[in-house]
């Protein structure tokens, strides 16, 4: 199923980010995700322009597209949407969904994979009342991140029916560390699947 934009099933969950670079932390919420709520499909969105980074220096569309596929290369059930990637400009969210959801249909059950924090900060987002009328939010608990669920409702009401707890095995990973890692010469294996770690140091990234 890695081949990319192809969308198939009932229930799809779409995980977007910059994935520089695409770590455990990512494969075990998709793995996870999919698992507990029952999709047909995962589908990794990379970014093709993030509007929330504009200084944030980020690898190549080339590389991070490169490291997902290492990365789910022999992983059936997560695969790859370059829909995001291959659009114009400004990248937003519901930009990307809106497409996601022209191409699959109205009767497809759409879940967007977030972290709790994302969803924290989710009333600053581009059009953030569309996302939450027109997707399933299954968002990843974390230890260090606690939801005002009356303020949350407040700014954007109904949300919290449209949202999902997801509990799965929380790793203290982060693309940011991972790049400094690697600039300051510390190790990275098993932090990352070996083979985008091999990538990484063939294509000298983040150095």
């Amino acid at each position: 199923m890695n081949s990319e934009n192809s969308l198939d099933g009932n229930r799809i969950g779409v995980f977007g980010g910059t994935f520089d670079p695409i770590h455990i932390g990512h494969l075990i919420l998709a793995v996870e995700a999919r698992h507990q709520l029952q999709l047909d499909q995962i589908v990794l969105a990379p970014a093709g322009d993030p509007p929330h980074k504009p200084d944030s220096p980020i690898s190549s569309l080339h590389h991070r597209l490169a490291m997902c596929r290492l990365a789910v290369a022999d992983d059936n059930e997560i695969g790859i949407s370059l829909i995001d990637a291959e659009r114009p400009g400004p990248h937003y969210t519901s930009d990307m969904l809106r497409l996601f959801r022209e191409r699959v249909g109205a009767e497809v059950e759409l879940y967007f994979l977030m972290g709790l924090d994302s969803l924290r900060d989710l009333p600053t987002w581009h059009e953030p009342e569309w996302l939450v009328h027109n997707c399933r939010l299954a968002a990843l608990r974390r230890h260090d991140v606690e939801i005002d669920w009356e303020g949350l409702e407040e700014e954007l009401p109904g949300v919290r029916e449209r949202v999902i707890v997801l509990e799965m095995p929380e790793l203290d990973v982060a693309s940011s560390s991972l790049r400094e890692r690697v600039r300051t010469g510390q190790p990275i294996r098993y932090q990352v699947p070996h083979a985008v770690e091999r990538y990484i140091r063939e294509q000298g990234l983040y150095l």
